[in-house]
């Protein structure tokens, strides 16, 4: 898949996994508005929630690595929550209608929308994928 299209569907299975943490989880909203303005909110909060993922997290996982593996990963449950939460205030500072309300809705926030992406993902092949798949049928030759 292109890099760009690729992209573009990340950014869309992050936006459909915020609706579902919103639909699902008390504490995390979308502010009362049309259809049309919830996909823009949701996509351009997706957006967000990708670069706060893509720069801050490889630091904290970084300078973290200890407590990744005291916790046997556990604290990454901790760390996607906060992630979610600053993504709410960057948002908010963007004059976008998403709140989460605290650590608790962040913290089973984090975990839907990671639950629900990787779903959605499993129906968007990876470019890794499609590399192994090559190498095993050129393997069978």
């Amino acid at each position: 898949m292109i890099g760009g299209v690729r992209i573009l569907f990340k950014i869309g299975i992050t936006a459909v996994a915020l609706w579902v943490a919103t639909v699902l989880i008390d504490g995390i909203a979308l502010g009362d508005q049309s259809t049309g303005r919830r996909i823009l909110t949701l996509v351009a909060v997706a957006v967000i929630f990708g670069l706060v993922n893509a720069v801050i997290k490889p630091i904290i996982k970084t300078l973290g690595c200890a407590f990744y593996v005291v916790t046997l990963g556990l604290i990454g449950l901790v760390v996607n929550a906060l992630l979610l939460w600053l993504t709410s205030e960057l948002a908010e500072s963007f004059d976008l209608p998403f709140h989460v309300t605290g650590f608790w809705p962040a913290f089973w926030g984090a975990i839907v929308v990671g639950i629900v992406g990787w779903l959605l993902h499993l129906f968007v092949p990876d470019d890794d994928d499609k590399d192994k798949d090559r190498d095993r049928r050129r393997e069978r030759r």
